[in-house]
């Protein structure tokens, strides 16, 4: 949990603080914006381990967010939440992308929950990357060894 990141993306002051306040005291590093297009725009993929992001906002919507998001980074767990939810918009969050589509008013524990799963895959997956990299020096190693093993062999037979 040290050093994983979540992103706060709300029009509202008191979501924003109410997220601030909320995962900080967890212990996560929490970053907030008002605008989704600000984000965009200074926006290195795999900064964030989480982003929480409202629907319905000026400028930028969630949905429009998401997609452009996603182009950018498509490893970072995206959650939608709106005050206004509907089925229509809840599948058209996940067929773009979002990890979980939450409605408000948000209940904090669920909602750390979704978080923590989300973060917790994305462990996961990072784990298997490195144990597939293993595996892969592993095997191509092996015959390396069995030629360099043959070759001392015959080296040592002669001398």
């Amino acid at each position: 949990m040290a050093g994983e990141r979540i992103l706060v993306i709300d029009d509202e002051e008191t979501i924003l603080g109410l997220f601030q306040e909320y995962f900080t005291t967890l212990g996560y590093q929490v970053v907030t914006a008002q605008s989704a297009h600000d984000v965009l725009e200074g926006l290195v993929p795999g900064e964030f381990d989480s982003v929480l992001c409202d629907l319905v906002m000026p400028e930028m919507n969630g949905m429009d967010f998401l997609r452009e998001f996603r182009a950018r980074d498509g490893k970072t767990a995206v959650f939608i939440m709106t005050g206004h939810p509907s089925v229509e918009s809840a599948l058209e969050a996940v067929k773009n992308g979002a990890y979980d589509y939450i409605s408000k008013p948000v209940n904090l524990e669920d909602v750390r929950i979704k978080v923590e799963r989300a973060m917790r895959m994305r462990r996961v997956e990072r784990s298997l990357k490195t144990v597939n990299g293993l595996l892969w020096a592993l095997m191509i190693s092996i015959p390396v060894w069995l030629v360099l093993g043959i070759l001392l062999g015959i080296v040592w037979r002669r001398f």
